[in-house]
């Protein structure tokens, strides 16, 4: 199976190896796509494609919205619970991606351990995107990214506020802002930081991109003169048994209320990848008030996603001229973006 040569690597794993002109041209044809869907002129350029989703955690955003994103461009999904293949009774995941690759044209896997999702990708020989795994989640920092352009009408310098767990979506968002341009400053306890090797990379994107990002443990110092303060659950899937110490070690001091967002700026906006603990990591008057564009987030993800499988799924011929002429994109270009970017394997 050919992939699309708009962007430079077969799979989206995680940000690293995205370059900021191929996230800036996936938000481009995001929003075109977003903009046909609500015209309800969407064209069914996957048209006989078949998407594979291989889920071993739960989804409500994830799932519907691929699925939707699918079907709205013509093609149909197979979805695929780890327990109702022969994953659960043994298969290598070696051999399951070998086997898949002969029915379908994309795999999305949303599973718990993030090397699962790296040998997935290395045996599949069609591409694959991360649906979220414990180390990255970068589905959902392109809809963030998405969303703070519609809301702020820029990306580049913005000042962005991250409170509470070095998550997945934190890891994936420390790249995001690093590449876009932005500035920004992770307020999380000791040792609930992002990943190291994650913000090193990120603090070398920044110097291309003249940004900055600060971790540290003070979470008024971040929040002040912020244009975007975002959150997630202290508890992600997989973490019930920290459920006593999370909440002794982030509450009070890392909870989102009205107090914190008056630090931010008057227009700034309050995110939250979902789904939310009311009254733990957010309060119901900021994530329910004037400041939340939480559901204007959720429903990016339908169209980022969207973006990404007419980049990553081969298309018929004048469809894929069509992207081609559309990003701008040379293949001089994308050659020189992976050369760049391979040196990362994370």
């Amino acid at each position: 199976m050919k992939t699309l040569k708009t962007l430079s690597n077969k799979d989206v794993l995680s940000l690293t190896n995205v370059s900021p002109e191929e996230i800036f041209a996936i938000l481009k044809l995001a929003s075109r796509l977003k903009k046909e869907a609500k015209r309800r002129e969407s064209e069914p350029i996957l048209k006989g494609k078949v998407l594979g989703m291989i889920f071993q955690k739960p989804s409500t955003r994830t799932r519907v919205s691929f699925e939707t994103g699918m079907y709205q461009l013509g093609g149909s999904v197979v979805y695929l619970s780890t327990s109702d293949i022969q994953l659960a009774r043994g298969e290598s995941i070696e051999d399951t991606a070998r086997s898949l690759s002969l029915y379908l044209d994309c795999i999305v896997a949303r599973l718990y351990c993030h090397a699962d999702i790296q040998r997935l990708a290395t045996y599949a020989s069609v591409p694959v995107i991360n649906g979220l795994s414990d180390t990255f989640h970068p589905c959902q920092i392109l809809a963030d990214l998405m969303t703070i352009q519609e809301q702020k009408k820029k990306i580049k310098g913005l000042n962005i506020t991250w409170v509470g767990d070095g998550n997945n979506v934190c890891n994936d968002l420390v790249l995001g802002c690093a590449k876009t341009g932005m500035n920004m400053v992770a307020a999380c306890p000791r040792g609930y930081e992002p990943l190291h090797q994650v913000v090193m990379l990120g603090k070398r994107e920044a110097q291309r991109t003249g940004s900055e990002i600060i971790i540290t443990e003070d979470p008024s110092a971040a929040a002040t003169n912020a244009d975007v303060v975002m959150t997630d659950t202290f508890i992600s899937i997989g973490r019930d048994g920290e459920r006593i110490i999370r909440n002794r070690t982030f509450l009070p001091r890392y909870q989102v209320n009205s107090e914190l967002m008056k630090l931010a700026k008057k227009d700034a906006i309050f995110m939250h990848c979902l789904p939310a603990t009311r009254g733990q990591e957010v309060t119901s008057d900021v994530i329910d008030g004037k400041a939340s564009v939480v559901w204007e987030e959720a429903e990016n993800r339908l169209h980022v996603q969207k973006a990404l499988m007419c980049l990553l799924i081969s298309t018929k011929t004048k469809n894929r001229a069509r992207f081609q002429r559309f990003l701008g994109f040379s293949e001089r270009k994308k050659n020189q973006l992976k050369k760049r970017y391979k040196q990362y394997n994370f």
